[in-house]
């Protein structure tokens, strides 16, 4: 099949003589207050130290998720949970806890831990990668509980993770040390099945799973952040095995959703997103801050006519799940899609991958992909146009926005 070079030659772009891409305004977004952890590493230490004292025994063997996402300090959070550990008398090592993604490989998933600076120097322990699993619990409903094989060989599991809100369903347990648990332990299996369904049930199966996982005795508990818009770790928070899933993470995630504004705009016609990825959100690009989710039982986007998307990370490995978010793509952000991985990662990622995964309409140039989206957002030639420009969904202090939307911001 043609490249899309080859594909799009000599076609006319029949955009008006007089359409014009507005000039764009650097504005800044307001924050919460909130006062940024100076050292992470050190934090992450002290906490595991205060909090499992009592809890650790010498020689306990303890498997440390390590996850995939853009979290801020993710390599000292690891070093600071390896080094309390160690220093209670545990024996810990890490696994890539992240479900399918890395292609559902684990030398895939071990790049991708590494590509984030995760190594087993920089974190002071041995990292074992495997996509093999075993049943280690069933759910009253006869759900099976998947455990990555290395995790299950160990006395206990301890995630990592980042609280924040998920990009599918809603409800008092989003993404966190709870679906790091149940979803990314899990690997590809354990992953497939909480979402392959609708929202509602994954978030009933998620919460089974891990009061399941609790029932076994192999969660010991698990170290938290949370971060600001501006991406600083203000929070650092140990859970024990009984919290996780429970009234603690419930509010952990509570204060984390004060968090991620969305845009401030009730209407947009052109957003611009520079950047897109897995390590800026499991589907690209966060419908909680741009309010587009496209997944059946949640609402649909009618705040935003176009959605422009102009480059895809290279921390994504060519993962693209969610480009089916945007309506206009680039031809360079079209060939560094690796569709079967971006694939594997849909079909685990069941009714929501299906229009996530699509691909937009594909444009020669980034000026060609924003006038398409000019011309079609439902506004007259001349008529001014509501466009917002951002960096990414992930960190969000500052944005650029035309004329139409200056009087809004006062």
């Amino acid at each position: 099949m043609p490249g899309f070079d080859a594909l799009l030659a000599g076609v006319h772009l029949p955009f008006h003589p007089d359409l014009a891409i507005p000039e764009l305004h650097r504005v800044s977004i307001p924050q919460p207050n909130v006062t940024p952890i100076a050292d992470i590493a050190a934090a992450a230490s002290a906490s595991v130290r205060a909090s499992f004292a009592g809890s650790v025994t010498a020689g306990m063997t303890v498997a440390v998720g390590a996850g995939s996402r853009g979290l801020t300090g993710r390599v000292e959070m690891l070093a600071g949970a390896v080094a309390g550990l160690r220093a209670l008398g545990a024996l810990p090592f890490v696994v890539p806890a992240m479900g399918s993604h890395g292609g559902a490989t684990a030398d895939g998933q071990r790049k991708v831990l590494s590509d984030y600076g995760i190594t087993e120097e920089s974190i002071g322990a041995e990292i074992r990668s495997t996509m093999e699993t075993v049943v280690v619990a069933t759910t009253p409903d006869g759900m099976p509980l998947y455990l990555d094989l290395n995790a299950a060989e160990a006395d206990r599991i301890f995630p990592v993770n980042r609280i924040k809100p998920h990009t599918c369903f809603t409800g008092p347990i989003e993404s966190g040390l709870c679906k790091m648990a149940v979803v990314g332990f899990g690997k590809q299996p354990g992953a497939a099945q909480i979402h392959s369904c609708g929202p509602d049930a994954m978030r009933d199966r998620l919460l089974a799973g891990i009061a399941a996982l609790r029932g076994t005795g192999r969660l010991l508990g698990g170290l938290a952040t949370i971060e600001s818009g501006a991406g600083e770790v203000v929070r650092v928070e140990s859970l024990h095995g009984a919290e996780l899933g429970a009234e603690s993470e419930r509010q952990l995630t509570h204060f984390a959703k004060t968090l991620v504004a969305p845009l401030p705009f009730d209407n947009i016609d052109v957003l611009i997103v520079e950047q897109v990825g897995k390590d800026i959100s499991g589907v690209g690009m966060d419908p909680n801050v741009t309010g587009r989710y496209w997944i059946h039982g949640l609402a649909g986007d009618t705040r935003i006519s176009n959605i422009v998307v102009l480059g895809l990370t290279e921390a994504s490995h060519g993962n693209a799940l969610g480009i089916g978010l945007a309506d206009f793509i680039t031809t360079d952000v079209a060939r560094q899609i690796d569709w079967p991985t971006t694939y594997v990662n849909c079909f685990t990622a069941g009714p929501a991958g299906v229009r996530r995964g699509r691909m937009p309409m594909v444009l020669p140039t980034e000026r060609d992909a924003i006038m398409a989206a000019l011309s079609m957002c439902g506004k007259g030639i001349l008529e001014p146009k509501r466009v917002v420009r951002i960096t990414s969904t992930l960190h969000m202090t500052n944005m650029w926005i035309s004329d139409a939307l200056l009087a809004e911001l006062v």
